[in-house]
């Protein structure tokens, strides 16, 4: 026998201090008694009594504290152990710990809503095997797939891009260690998730890609980050942004072609974290239709707890010390005590109750906060998932709607029907904030008064479209994808989802009938108006003729003059006459020539001039920037402690 709290038994040394204690009271009292009365008076004044009473109801309180004392230490016995088994499958977490992850255009920053999104993975799979490996420019297995998802978990949160022995993003390194590591399972079929900007800089995932469907492995691709992307922090670098081999600052943006042809090639999914997709459902959904198998769990030592043969003597004595040394007159006073025990209302009561009056009194922060703390407090899953119900309606209130996302996707988990209702509505309602939201840049009115008609929603729309139009590159704009609205599209429709969930709860809900179909009203004209803008594009692409259109730059003219006006040098050219292609143009200065590269070279043709000259270039700034480009020992800042070999052209 052991106890599982043998703190508690430090306290059996008060039983003999106490006992000694009474026995000191009883004979202070007794001297006190006989130099107060004088001998004659006392059989007159004092009524002798039995001693036995008062003796007897200390040794039974003191025998009932020992009981008490041991049983909260918990005495157990040893029942042998016992090795759970259970189904499940293998799934391999794979994450990009390079440069371009610590980009800030999701906040706090990529790395860490990729930590997240696998936090929330392994809280929705205890019952998978899953191992977690990163990658930049080689790939590493950190966790073996194992059932044990505390240790993955602690992994995670320390890893980071200092983790990484070599920089760049090798994708393909990546898929291939995966793809080997699951094989030497055994399993016909296993799964891959994979957490990255997309940034690529090797070529062979192609070929990586197809062993990984030979295989059998399922790849889900969650892409992480913005089309706009941001600056790569490195605090190695002048203003701590990361610069090229070229002077140049990185900029990182989100490449989702590549994430998505990784789940379409291997029958996987892909998803935007952030964009409102249950991404650990989406996988859940993955992972189910592979084939489960037999796992080992944990061997758990069964223990006999042997607490409450000490627990219910205890509560014997000490009634029986409460009657022994019970003076009956004061029978009315332990019933006013009785009564005020009865009426001690529990903690969390009055907690809930200032959460409720907070929310009631537009306190919407307040109201948010002292639900989430009782949400994370309470240990009953009905009373959390309606803890949950109202810090999602009092983030809402206060327009936190990803807050409010979070909070009522718990509280869907409820098993009330009424609770469950109240949580698909109020995401419904969170979802079409957050497509709205992003595409107006202001919160959907409440006001009746306010509401905007379809006129006004086709403002907003074509609003939105132009500043796509003024603001994407030209490549961007020819996909015709319009990414930009992949998350509003994606918002809408799972809110309309929600909706419908809510409506086979409660059939007779008019709000969620309402928001159901003004929802799908104007996801419907979005899809007018994007298909309208696409065809408008495709048809002002149709009309343009090879030689047509304006002439470009050294195109028109001869003979010397500035290179923006098309002349200058020996060159010759004319506009309209076909010759618009040629990759080495003539006319752009004595000895510069503009290579045809998109944006990057027509940036370059604007500011250089004759001899590459920038006219705003000081004689010091254009001789110190000669000097850097032709200096062989210009390498750029180099780590201390890090590796002697040269970095990657693309280390980031």
């Amino acid at each position: 026998m052991n106890f599982a709290n043998p703190g508690w038994l430090a306290l059996l040394i008060l039983i003999p201090l106490l006992g000694i204690g009474g026995i000191l009271a009883s004979r202070l009292k007794k001297r006190q008694w006989s130099s107060f009365v004088a001998p004659r008076l006392r059989e007159r004044l004092l009524k002798k009594g039995s001693a036995l009473p008062r003796w007897l109801a200390l040794l039974l309180l003191l025998a009932a504290c020992c009981a008490l004392i041991v049983s909260m230490a918990r005495p157990r016995g040893d029942a042998g152990t016992r090795t759970e088994k259970t189904l499940g499958r293998n799934v391999m977490v794979a994450l990009d710990i390079s440069r371009s992850m610590r980009v800030n255009d999701v906040k706090p920053d990529r790395l860490a809503q990729a930590k997240v999104v696998i936090y929330e993975l392994l809280e929705a799979m205890p019952d998978e095997r899953i191992g977690f490996m990163a990658f930049a420019g080689n790939s590493y297995v950190y966790a073996p797939l194992t059932i044990d998802h505390t240790a993955v978990k602690e992994t995670v949160e320390q890893i980071d891009e200092k983790w990484a022995p070599l920089g760049g993003s090798d994708l393909a390194s990546a898929v291939k260690l995966a793809t080997e590591t699951l094989k030497e399972t055994g399993q016909k079929n296993n799964a891959l998730v994979i957490l990255s900007d997309g940034e690529r800089h090797d070529d062979d995932l192609e070929n990586m890609i197809a062993e990984a469907s030979a295989a059998g492995v399922r790849i889900v691709a969650i892409a992480v980050g913005t089309e706009d992307g941001g600056i790569v922090p490195n605090s190695d670098f002048p203003n701590g942004q990361m610069i090229d081999r070229s002077g140049r600052t990185v900029i990182s943006q989100l490449h989702t072609e590549v994430m998505r042809k990784l789940a379409e090639e291997t029958s996987g999914r892909f998803a935007i974290a952030g964009s409102g997709l249950d991404i650990p459902a989406m996988v859940k959904s993955v992972v189910k239709d592979m084939d489960a198998f037999e796992i080992d769990g944990r061997a758990r030592k069964i223990s006999i707890e042997f607490y409450q043969w000490l627990l219910f003597p205890a509560i014997i004595l000490l009634a029986g010390s409460i009657i022994a040394g019970t003076r009956w007159k004061a029978i009315r006073a332990v019933a006013v005590l009785a009564g005020g025990l009865l009426i001690i209302q529990p903690a969390d009561a009055s907690e809930a109750t200032r959460a409720m009056e907070a929310l009631k009194g537009e306190r919407h922060e307040e109201a948010r906060d002292s639900y989430h703390k009782l949400a994370e407090a309470e240990r009953r899953d009905e009373t959390r998932a309606r803890y949950r119900l109202g810090e999602g309606t009092a983030a809402y209130r206060a327009g936190d709607f990803r807050g409010a996302r979070e909070a009522f996707s718990r509280a869907i988990l409820s098993g009330d029907p009424a609770v469950r209702s109240g949580g698909h509505q109020g995401l419904g309602n969170t979802l079409f904030q957050l497509g709205w939201k992003g595409l107006s840049g202001e919160a959907y009115p409440t006001d009746p008064e306010s509401i905007p008609d379809i006129n006004r929603f086709d403002t907003i729309v074509k609003e939105a479209l132009a500043k796509m139009r003024e603001s994407d590159a030209a490549e961007e704009r020819d996909s015709g994808g319009y990414v930009k609205f992949e998350s509003l599209i994606t918002n809408w429709a799972d809110a309309v989802k929600h909706y419908d969930s809510t409506l086979a709860l409660t059939p007779a809900d008019p709000l969620a009938r309402s928001n159901r179909v003004m929802t799908i009203t104007y996801l419907k004209r979005l899809q007018e108006l994007l298909k309208q803008e696409e065809e408008d594009g495709n048809q002002a692409l149709g009309q343009a003729q090879p030689g047509e259109g304006p002439p470009q730059e050294g195109q028109d003219g001869e003979g010397e003059g500035d290179p923006k006006d098309g002349k200058g040098g020996k060159g010759k050219g004319k506009a309209g006459e076909g010759e618009g292609d040629k990759e080495d143009r003539e006319g752009q200065g004595d000895e510069g020539e503009e290579k045809n590269q998109g944006k990057k070279g027509k940036e370059e043709s604007e500011n250089e001039g004759d001899d590459g000259n920038n006219p705003n270039e000081s004689p010091q700034e254009r001789a110190h920037r000669l000097l850097k480009e032709n200096a062989d020992t210009e390498k750029g800042p180099l780590t201390p402690g890090r590796r002697e070999f040269r970095d990657a052209e693309k280390d980031w």
